[in-house]
């Protein structure tokens, strides 16, 4: 580690972020429609979006500052077992191909804004709806906290922020999240859809060079991999086991396949993923992003390569999220360590605008308009989610600020295992109508509560609480904590929706037709802009 402040990248580093300051306020009259006072113009970016925006905008989302350095800090820490996030990348498109553009047509219809607003409308039940709200908000917190951590990885490598009290240490990461915030307020949803080209674009040049330039100064992948797998051999003294392998050992297959397959199924659920999806403007746009966005699997199995070329670099650092900022700072000159760092901080500042965006889209409509104000006017619904983003925003800093960045993660964590829980009501709820309303509810609390009751009894690598894999009910194999209480959820739901049938309990009213989920902008009663008296109403057309 070099000592003191690395001046050129620091510089470098800081041309970036105002050149992406700029955009974010400039942002503002892109695309900007004549009345702006609303939810699908702040929230959604009007609705407007075409394929390649959406592409930036969900892998700007998607594909994140945290994942720049958490994946290969996965394999620097245990080896294959983090190469999960690749499998699960190239499951989770021909999935969500099936239900995202059924999603993304009866939003349009009937101008919902969230999930939620789906769900209140498909069910008729503001009840399923708010806990669907409350799931999304609480798991999307610590996954603005996380990009947050990314970039205080990044000041740490490059040495900014050292004073001696706590005030002038995070400087720096203030500074970020304030410019952040504001231009967030200023401009919504097209700050981070027009920062994404820039931030895209650094991720790829930094990750080609580094899959180059880094294999060449180690002597090639055969002096990698070879010194990676000594590494990896080595025992814990303490376990007796060793730190990992190259390859998954076939005691973890179960693990490691029921851990992709549930991040597929839960990843496009995330509320962030959601509000990028309806902020397009036809619904074959969403059609083509699934059979494009793959290409950002290919530069996650690329970066996820990062993990061994820090162990053979010989990168040693107390904290593994810190491993590829100083991989960078070692390996390139200082010039272009500037430009990796950018990349990740970058990263980060795009997917925490979406995510508090989200966040705030879904406590205006399913909180406060749902349950305090149902009057409340589309401009009001937009002054409203403005500053519910900044509250959330202020919620994550206090998350990074105040708190051991375990407790992140591991909310994180959580964050996978109670979305997966949303499933049956919103993927369900697009192709049938089948299930009744109080049986999703049930299913969706059982599976809450047994997936974090399960993940906080589990140990993980480095603590007692919030593991990922626990033993499978009847197949005593090891797998996803999130997968099992899905399971769980789903049984609840249909033993409950029988019950619920046979008693005569009353169902909600469905506010959707049939011809809804295969609808596209220009069919008849479908507006790219809704007027103001169906906009802000759950439901209405």
């Amino acid at each position: 580690m070099k000592d003191g402040v690395n001046g050129v990248a620091l510089a470098v580093f800081i041309f970036f972020f105002l050149v992406v300051t700029v955009m974010g306020f400039v942002a503002s009259k892109w695309r900007r429609a004549e009345n702006a006072d609303s939810l699908d113009e702040w929230g959604l970016g009007g609705r407007s979006f075409g394929t390649w925006v959406t592409w930036f905008l969900l892998g700007g989302d998607l594909y994140t500052a945290y994942t720049f350095v958490a994946v290969p800090a996965a394999i620097y820490a245990g080896g294959a077992a983090g190469f999960f996030a690749v499998p699960y990348t190239i499951l989770c498109y021909p999935l969500v191909f099936t239900f995202l553009p059924r999603l993304w047509s009866v939003s349009h219809k009937h101008g919902y804004v969230t999930s939620s607003d789906f769900v209140r409308g498909r069910f008729g039940s503001k009840g399923l709806s708010l806990a669907l709200a409350l799931t999304g908000i609480l798991a999307t917190m610590p996954y603005i906290a996380l990009q947050l951590v990314g970039i205080q990885a990044v000041l740490d490598v490059l040495g900014v922020g050292g004073g001696s009290n706590w005030f002038m240490k995070d400087l720096p990461l203030l500074i970020a999240f304030g410019v952040l915030a504001a231009y967030t307020y200023s401009s919504g949803l097209r700050a981070p859809a027009l920062i994404a080209f820039v931030k895209d674009a650094l991720i790829y040049i930094v990750i080609i060079v580094a899959i180059i330039y880094i294999p060449i100064k180690l002597g090639g992948f055969d002096d990698i991999f070879a010194k990676a797998g000594d590494a990896f051999a080595v025992k814990n003294p303490e376990t007796g086991k060793p730190r990992g392998s190259l390859v998954t050992g076939e005691q973890a297959q179960w693990s490691y396949a029921t851990l992709a397959l549930g991040s597929a199924m839960a990843l496009f659920l995330y509320p962030h993923s959601v509000t990028a999806v309806l902020s397009s403007k036809s619904r074959n746009v969403i059609r083509r992003n699934t059979t494009i966005l793959p290409l950002y699997s290919l530069m996650l199995g690329l970066l996820a390569m990062l993990g061994f070329m820090a162990i053979a670099a010989g990168i040693k650092v107390k904290n593994g999220q810190l491993a590829i900022p100083q991989l960078f700072e070692d390996m390139f000159p200082d010039w272009f360590t500037g430009v990796a760092f950018a990349a990740i901080g970058i990263g980060a500042l795009v997917p925490a605008a979406i995510m508090s965006i989200a966040a705030a889209n879904l406590f205006t409509r399913n909180i406060y308009k749902d349950f305090i104000r149902p009057d409340a006017s589309p401009a009001h619904e937009a002054k409203v989610s403005k500053l519910a983003s900044l509250l959330v925003k202020v919620g994550a800093l206090v998350f990074v600020l105040t708190m051991d960045k375990t407790v992140a993660i591991n909310f994180q964590l959580l964050g996978g295992i109670w979305i997966l829980q949303t499933v049956p009501a919103l993927v369900g709820g697009l192709f049938t109508r089948w299930f009744h309303r109080w049986a999703l509810l049930g299913g969706w609390a059982v599976g809450m509560l047994y997936g974090t009751w399960r993940a906080y009894d589990t140990p993980s690598a480095t603590q007692d609480h919030f593991g990922n894999t626990n033993l499978i009910p009847l197949i005593g194999e090891k797998g996803y904590i999130g997968l099992t209480a899905f399971t769980l959820n789903v049984i609840v739901v249909i033993v409950l929706t029988f019950v619920l049938k046979a008693v005569g309990a009353p169902d909600g009213v469905d506010q959707t037709k049939a011809s809804d989920y295969t609808a596209d902008a220009g069919d008849p009663g479908v507006r790219a802009e809704l007027p103001p008296a169906t906009a802000g109403a759950p439901g209405g057309h």
